[in-house]
């Protein structure tokens, strides 16, 4: 090892150590909706375990090295509910970076949405203790009862803006 290498080496942790930002992580989640009869659902998940084990989600988690969020969102929604959203369009709905949105640690999301043509069945895995499709007013209903994870409650409401779904 050269004198070069080893005194970049040893700045760079002394750098780490004396910078006391927290590091940020990186997070995607996909709110899907869909008609039965004329009646607005949506996909929703039941947490496995902690934080927030037993209450309700949108698919999602990390953004791996080397993909995008968009990319994140529908491999996550493809590993904890089966369901594939390769052709399928995702809207963005926003960018969420209110810190403390997550027990973690300093998360940054970025959530997608879509309107799906049919309501394809899913099947809960990964994380997600359970997976399905639940009518928009007991959705709502539940947020409004703090029995969403994290800051789910908001990216609803702010999906439904976006995509008019239930007006």
């Amino acid at each position: 090892m050269s004198l070069r290498y080893w005194l970049a080496a040893v700045a760079g942790r002394i750098a780490t150590r004396l910078d006391r930002r927290a590091p940020v992580l990186y997070a995607a989640d996909v709110v899907l909706f869909a008609y039965r009869d004329g009646v607005p659902h949506v996909l929703l998940i039941e947490r496995g375990w902690n934080p927030h084990q037993g209450k309700k989600a949108f698919p999602g988690g990390h953004v791996d090295a080397g993909e995008t969020a968009l990319e994140a969102a529908k491999r996550e929604a493809v590993e904890e509910t089966g369901l594939d959203l390769d052709r399928i369009p995702l809207r963005l709905v926003d960018v969420y970076d209110t810190p403390g949105r997550d027990p973690r640690g300093r998360y940054v999301g970025v959530a997608y949405t879509a309107v799906l043509p049919t309501m394809p069945a899913p099947i809960a895995a990964d994380d997600a203790a359970a997976a399905s499709w639940i009518p928009l007013v007991t959705a709502v209903r539940l947020a409004r009862g703090d029995r969403f994870a994290f800051d789910h409650a908001d990216i609803l409401a702010d999906a439904l803006r976006v995509t008019g779904v239930g007006r």
